[in-house]
């Protein structure tokens, strides 16, 4: 399940990305985020991977708060989420199949998967 409470970010430049936000997304449930640009798409997902904090509010990924996990806890908690990026960030030396190999062998899972 996926909650933000009542989550605002702003960033020192001033601009205000996301203002008072709360939403919940259950298991199972499918959501596209659509939006002009600057609407806050991208600062969302950035909440959610914890690559970005929340000035305000709680941000909670399967009943993990993700705006008070330590730095060096994000990347295990990365591991299992999946984020499909605008730009793919593809590692270009090896094939699709490679990178997806590589994806699934980062989080443990067995090679005959």
């Amino acid at each position: 399940m996926v909650s933000l409470q009542n989550v605002s970010k702003s960033y020192k430049n001033g601009v205000n990305a996301l203002n008072d936000i709360t939403i919940d997304i259950n298991d199972g449930e499918f959501v596209y985020i659509i939006g002009e640009t600057g609407s806050g798409k991208s600062t969302f997902i950035k909440l959610l991977d914890g690559e970005e904090i929340p000035t305000k509010g709680r941000v909670e990924v399967n009943g993990i708060n993700v705006g008070k996990l330590r730095f060096s806890k994000v990347p295990l908690y990365r591991r299992n989420i999946g984020v499909v990026f605008q730009d793919y960030r593809l590692i270009e030396s090896k094939t699709v199949f490679e990178n997806i190999a590589f994806a699934l062998e980062v989080i443990n899972k067995p090679r005959k998967e």
